[in-house]
């Protein structure tokens, strides 16, 4: 189970009985959140800092529990912020100063100076919160009530996108083959990105997985097709072909498996030795929360595994989505994205259909693949590009629509979609920023997860909504 550590702050200047209100009222906040919010991440009170000493101690203990994936302090009197200065520079973990208090109300009439030294949130979380930007530490501020629904919903955002960073610190990513040849934005500098995210991306060539998949047996095979069978309906009598992904999904899983690996890319110009491109072997994979960026794709890959990541739990789908054609009829501009055959299976709005087709690309055998048309409702597109200096994360606000018409002669699953705040500034905007053809796309994400991802890991970020206006993305 993720754990955040509670850390409050306070001093010994107010005396003991002081000190023990304050550990009583900070083990009620702490069993508070525990029932609000323990479904997401368990909550670990640790003793209140005092003294340097103790603080250091507390941010130790916060270091060394693998299972810790941030810190939440607050100031429930005065506490000197030098006491906080050592403890501050060990922490390598996310962030979060609530701004509160114990009491909602104040007791106008019997309010007294043991009242006011006790509860001085108002006055001890400025004096954190100095120390903490003087020393220039990415962090989340939520200020309220700490029992409002809202202040409850954003500390949850908060250990929502703690957890992605500590899976994100502690991802593996196979490419198999390198990025497609010529391409410029699915490139990049892979030991920047692995100093930045923790991403540790490894290469091995696509025979490891032709060797793996050859000694996948028949009644492995008929396991996986049972698995399809319950999920998708079979519309193809080529089943050859449908076993044949099957084989392919079997032997991804066990390399990645036993290679400690959480997302992955291939690209169609390095398949030596396999029959057809990886097509509902990849679907179904990602549909299960496995990365994936096809053409080499690295950064896209890692991304989309800890997107996913974040999104765990809600509802909605999120996965790799590639831009590719427009309905440009004025006024109703539509987006339809899509790829040869790596759609998330997660997008189905419908149950999905097994398929076999042609594949003008890539030279192999027709290739087993899942068709279907996508959910529908708002979402956001988001993006990760490497601009040599640093990475800027590009997010767009877009609503994801129904298929107008029948696409019969295009049998790959399609997603289609609205940019906002429209077609011109929302397509150049992202243009202007820079951004790829590769994204991510998720219902169950919001633009203020990016943001709050964006901030504590201390990326460039590029916002395109509603508000977006023609100036604005002259600038980006």
């Amino acid at each position: 189970m993720s754990k955040l550590y509670f850390i409050p702050g306070s001093q010994d200047l107010y005396g003991e009985e002081c000190l023990k209100q304050v550990a009583e009222d900070c083990r009620q906040m702490n069993d508070f959140f525990n029932e609000k919010l323990g479904d997401t991440v368990e909550f670990v009170l640790l003793p209140t800092v005092e003294t340097s000493r103790i603080c250091v101690e507390d941010m130790r203990k916060a270091m060394d529990d693998d299972d810790c994936v941030g810190v939440v302090t607050w100031m429930h009197t005065f506490s000197p912020a030098k006491m906080w200065i050592k403890g501050l520079q060990i922490l390598r973990k996310p962030l979060l100063h609530l701004h509160t208090q114990f009491n909602e109300k104040l007791p106008y009439s019997e309010i007294d100076m043991d009242f006011m030294n006790l509860n001085q949130a108002a006055h001890g979380d400025r004096e954190y919160g100095f120390i903490v930007k003087k020393l220039d530490i990415p962090h989340e501020v939520v200020a309220g009530y700490y029992k409002n629904p809202d202040f409850l919903a954003s500390v949850k955002r908060f250990a929502e996108v703690a957890k992605a960073m500590a899976f994100s610190h502690d991802l593996r990513v196979a490419t198999f083959g390198n990025n497609m040849r010529d391409v410029a934005v699915t490139d990049g500098n892979r030991l920047e990105a692995e100093i930045k995210y923790g991403w540790e991306i490894k290469y091995w060539g696509i025979g490891d997985i032709v060797d793996i998949a050859a000694k996948v047996s028949d009644a492995d095979i008929d396991k996986k097709m049972d698995e399809y069978l319950s999920k998708y309906d079979m519309d193809t009598d080529n089943t050859e072909a449908v076993r044949e992904q099957a084989k392919y999904e079997i032997a991804f899983e066990r390399f990645l498996e036993k290679n400690g690996c959480k997302a992955f890319t291939d690209t169609f110009q390095d398949l030596h030795n396999m029959k057809q491109l990886p097509g509902i072997a990849i679907q179904n994979l990602m549909a299960k929360g496995t990365g994936f960026g096809p053409e080499g794709d690295y950064k896209i890959s890692a991304f989309s595994a800890v997107l996913m990541k974040m999104a765990e739990g809600r509802e909605g789908a999120t996965g790799f989505i590639e831009d590719y054609t427009y309905d440009l009829t004025a006024g109703e501009e539509l987006e339809l994205a899509s790829h040869m055959l790596e759609v998330p299976a997660s997008f189905a709005r419908t149950k999905p259909k097994i398929q076999v087709h042609p594949l003008g690309i890539g030279g192999k055998e027709d290739p087993a693949r899942l068709v279907f048309d996508s959910v529908i409702g708002d979402g956001i597109q988001v993006t990760l590009i490497d601009l040599g200096d640093h990475f800027r994360i590009i997010c767009a606000d877009i609503e994801l629509v129904k298929v107008p018409e029948p696409m019969p002669k295009l049998p790959v699953a399609q997603i289609m979609y609205r940019h906002k705040p429209n077609f011109k500034i929302g397509t150049a905007g992202w243009l202007q920023a820079g951004g790829a053809h590769h994204a991510v796309v998720s219902t169950a994400l919001t633009k203020e997860d990016i943001e709050l991802f964006a901030h504590l890991t201390d990326t460039e970020l590029v916002i395109i909504d509603e508000n977006t206006t023609e100036a604005d993305i002259r600038y980006f």
